[in-house]
């Protein structure tokens, strides 16, 4: 990190991600519970030697007295058992910096891994484990801890055997139609002759514990087949719910709802099946034809259908939430329970799959919904570019404990992106193209092609941000700037 790379991320601010202590003769013990909230919630910087003026919201640096001693004591104390949980930093996490003569110390904290979370403090799990949020570090409630134990388990959570639920809670019907599914995608498959419940077994809907004997329905078997009062008996902490934004007319809240009526039984199967015709049947389906047979099954219905399969097999069905679908006038909005257990520019890369509900999503795979290896979440995104749709957004919403997911279908020539230039500066616009062109660019270069002022790009920059146009992946050493599906067909709107 060099000394203007410090000073541009002290110019921005406490936040999120950047805590800053003035440590001047030793490492304060207070970075501890920072250390575990960065972990456990996105990452950031703890830098030392920096004192915080509250009132004018602003830095300045001190220095510390001993770097190399202040150094040895972070590595000695993270290697330590008793005093960390699991050290996630390498050695080109920590750097010492010098300005004006003064040597600060910058910690630079990832995101732990799914599976080593929560990173908790003092050989103390309950109340030494951390979490992040703008006002600051706070102690993670118990529902958090046992989520982050939930997904740092690889076998997922759809797996445990739930007592006193055997087949007699399944829904025969569901699991007819799933069958009948099952034989069409796979006519030859040695499970087509199984009875029900051998075949549930093979599929990781019915399990049986070898210590006790004991047999029953896993959570992945009764949530995707069972009768509706059995799940909601069960699962009274979670719903499912539809909603249908699109053509309202007068008073009307809205023009179609699916939930808990009585008129369906209520598990995800079903609601899947019924959900998904309603979603997709408005998507343009150009005149294809493979051979003598038409082809409807367009990229966007099959990203539509991946990100319903998604939101299904990323729910935590043990949080208080509503697995939520709702269609509007300009697109889709799919929440689900739970938070993510990757990190979302890995999500948006691919190639890593981290299912919470594995069962299921081979269950699922099994019908032909969903994809493999994490291509899924890319699949959508390409589709979604292919057809010049505003980017889908993905948005981790923490104190909800639940995650959103945005799919706008608004063409991006239409006019919603005309909108957008009445609303914007030229300046602005000669930013988004210039970062078009240098997705590498600093501020201050942006501030000298523009001749203004770096506080201005910085203000431009949030405005486009806010509109969806821009967007930053990585840090300010080593990130790139990213324009949105919207601002590059804005761009073209220009052209």
């Amino acid at each position: 990190m060099t000394v203007q790379e410090l000073h541009d991320i002290l110019a921005g601010g406490e936040r999120l991600t950047l805590e800053c202590k003035k440590a001047e003769s030793k490492l304060p013990d207070s970075i501890w519970s920072t250390y575990s909230a960065f972990a456990n919630t996105y990452g950031g910087l703890i830098v030392l030697g920096v004192e915080e003026n509250v009132k004018e919201k602003s830095f300045t640096v001190k220095g510390v007295d001993d770097a190399d001693k202040i150094c040895k004591e972070l590595w000695n104390l993270l290697n330590n058992r008793q005093k960390v949980s699991a050290n996630v930093l390498v050695m080109k996490s920590v750097e010492v910096v010098e300005s004006e003569g003064k040597s600060v110390v910058v910690i630079d904290v990832p995101q732990a891994a799914y599976n080593l979370r929560p990173i908790y403090i003092n050989n103390n799990m309950q109340n030494g484990s951390y979490k992040r949020n703008h006002e600051g570090d706070y102690k993670c409630n118990e529902q958090e801890l046992k989520m982050m134990l939930r997904d740092a388990n690889d076998e997922g959570n759809d797996g445990i055997l739930l007592e006193n639920y055997g087949m007699e809670d399944i829904d025969g019907e569901t699991l007819r139609k799933y069958r009948q599914l099952f034989k069409t995608d796979h006519p030859e498959h040695a499970w087509n002759d199984l009875e029900d419940k051998e075949f549930l077994r093979n599929m990781g809907g019915y399990g049986k514990n070898r210590n006790t004997g004991t047999e029953a329905l896993t959570l992945a078997g009764l949530l995707m087949f069972g009768k509706g009062l059995s799940v909601r008996e069960r699962f009274s902490n979670v719903r499912m719910d539809y909603v249908d934004y699109t053509n309202i007319i007068g008073e009307q809240r809205y023009s179609d709802r699916l939930t808990y009526d009585g008129s369906w039984e209520n598990n995800l199967f079903n609601f899947i099946r019924m959900v998904l015709p309603k979603l997709t049947r408005d998507l343009p389906r150009p005149f294809k034809m493979e051979g003598m047979q038409r082809i409807d099954d367009t990229p966007l219905h099959k990203a539509v259908r991946e990100a319903v399969t998604n939101a299904v097999i990323h729910s935590d069905y043990m949080l208080n939430g509503v697995l939520r679908i709702e269609k509007h006038d300009e697109g889709f909005v799919l929440k689900n329970p739970g938070l993510l257990k990757l990190p979302v520019r890995a999500i948006y890369e691919g190639g890593e799959s981290k299912s919470r509900n594995p069962r299921m999503q081979d269950m699922l795979r099994m019908i032909g919904y969903g994809e493999n290896l994490g291509s899924g979440f890319p699949s959508i995104l390409k589709a979604w570019h292919d057809t010049r749709l505003a980017e889908p957004m993905l948005v981790e919403q923490t104190e909800l404990m639940q995650v959103e997911l945005t799919m706008q279908i608004v063409l991006g020539n239409n006019d919603f992106l005309k909108d957008f230039l009445k609303e914007l500066t030229e300046r602005q616009i000669d930013i988004l193209k210039i970062i078009n062109t240098d997705f590498l660019i600093t501020t201050q270069g942006i501030a000298d092609k523009t001749g203004t002022t770096d506080r201005t790009v910085r203000n431009d920059i949030k405005t486009l941000k806010e509109k969806g146009l821009l967007d930053r992946e990585g840090g300010r050493k080593d990130g790139k700037w990213i324009v949105t599906g919207n601002g590059v067909a804005l761009l073209e709107v220009i052209r």
